[in-house]
């Protein structure tokens, strides 16, 4: 098979992946080679539903001797395969590299064979490119759960980015969909990841020349939808991946119908925006200091997708509310819908030097239709003794019926929630 077919199929394979976005590594050219990764990140491109589109993103193999119910590559499924070999997948990466289509590459493979053999070949082409061609491009690589330490390890050696994807967060819904996966492996090659970043980064601080162990963190995925369970337990498991294992992130990809599908997966897809809704509730466990047990209530346990979990959050605990801006501590500012991370920095910077009056706030930018009612200035606050009234739910989220999901999703990565 031509290597543009297998790049056809490969490529389409990849696409379910949505752990590709790459941050937080510095890998400087040596001067032999080609290409460098900086730390700001490289993906200057996305797609409308946020994907980044400046890797190469490609599986070696779409064969796998899985049958995982959700996956479109899974050993029933009826569909095109291929397989490169590694040295396909380094000329493609070096070749694409320099023609300035791609500035890294994102790697992940079906299962062949077995675990160890899999990760090796992957391991083979990035040792390739480091090692021979001196590639100093972003490399994101997918760890194979079950594999062997020192495959981990060597993975992380070469890699700016390692990943072992969750798929679903709880083990009944993998004994549902996907029986031969296992948490407890998944996890513990989360383990051994952990460690040693965590053993990289002491030997790093004991000598800046020590070799860096996957600079820029390991990540994971979970399938949203496939399976009844709920955001709520999304959310829970995500918190518990964080604090557990110190994961730089955690994506969530909706699922999609395959062809073929299992009577087990007879529910149609979720709808994109919960994806969305379940992006602003991470980035409000990460960076705004939320618990995931505040941020879905209710007996659906499922995040509201009228509006924000911010914004729903505040309208059930309307007791915490008006805030008033020029006295409240970071904690309480990060918790004013409407008033992103930066804006709250901001705020508190000025307020060393005066009393910030209802026009700061319009310009910073900030959402005043959503955040007037929740917020107290040195001279506005007609709605502080109306925030119990029936219709303020209506009366704030008005804006956000009239925000296309494309400027949602440009709001919630730039952390203005």
């Amino acid at each position: 098979m031509e290597v543009r077919v297998k790049l056809a199929i490969l490529a389409d394979a990849a696409k379910y992946d949505a752990s590709c976005a790459s941050s937080g590594a510095k890998r400087k050219g040596n001067g032999m080679g080609i290409g460098n990764s900086d730390g700001t990140g490289i993906c200057h491109s996305y797609t409308p539903d946020g994907r980044c589109v400046s890797l190469l993103k490609i599986l070696l193999t779409n064969y796998c001797i899985y049958d995982c119910q959700y996956c479109v590559n899974r050993i029933t499924s009826d569909v095109p395969r291929a397989r490169f070999t590694p040295n396909e997948v380094v000329q493609l990466t070096l070749e694409f590299y320099r023609r300035n289509y791609i500035e890294g590459l994102f790697l992940s493979s079906g299962i062949i064979q077995s675990t160890d053999y899999t990760m090796e070949q992957m391991v083979a082409v990035v040792r390739s490119l480091r090692e021979e061609h001196f590639f100093g491009g972003y490399i994101h690589l997918k760890a194979v759960p079950g594999a062997s330490a020192d495959l981990l390890a060597a993975a992380g050696k070469y890699a700016d980015r390692v990943s072992a994807n969750i798929e679903l967060p709880t083990q009944p819904d993998l004994d549902r969909l996907a029986p031969e996966k296992k948490l407890t492996v998944i996890e513990g090659a989360m383990t051994e990841l952990r460690w040693r970043v965590a053993q990289s980064k002491e030997d790093r601080r004991k000598s800046p020349k020590a070799p860096a162990f996957a600079p820029a963190g390991q990540s994971t995925q979970m399938i949203v939808g496939a399976t009844p369970s709920s955001d709520a337990t999304i959310l829970t498991t995500a918190s518990r991946l964080y604090r557990t294992y110190q994961l730089r992130r955690v994506y969530y990809s909706a699922f999609s119908p395959i062809p073929h599908k299992d009577d087990r997966l007879s529910q149609p897809a979720p709808p994109m925006l919960r994806e969305h809704r379940l992006y602003q509730a991470d980035w409000l466990m990460r960076f705004y200091g939320f618990d995931a047990n505040e941020i879905v209530t209710g007996p659906q346990q499922n995040l509201d997708l009228t509006m924000d979990p911010k914004l729903a959050w505040a309208l059930q605990n309307r007791g915490q509310f008006p805030v008033d801006v020029n006295k409240a501590g970071e904690h309480q500012l990060l918790r004013i819908p409407g008033i992103g991370v930066r804006n709250v920095a901001r705020i508190l910077q000025i307020r060393r030097l005066r009393k910030l009056r209802l026009a700061d706030l319009t310009k910073l930018r900030i959402p005043m239709k959503r955040t007037k009612p929740f917020v107290i200035t040195a001279d506005y606050n007609p709605d502080a003794l109306r925030i119990d009234r029936n219709d303020l739910q209506t009366r704030v989220i008005t804006v956000d019926r009239q925000l296309g999901l494309f400027d949602a999703l440009v709001s919630a990565r730039t952390g203005e929630l």
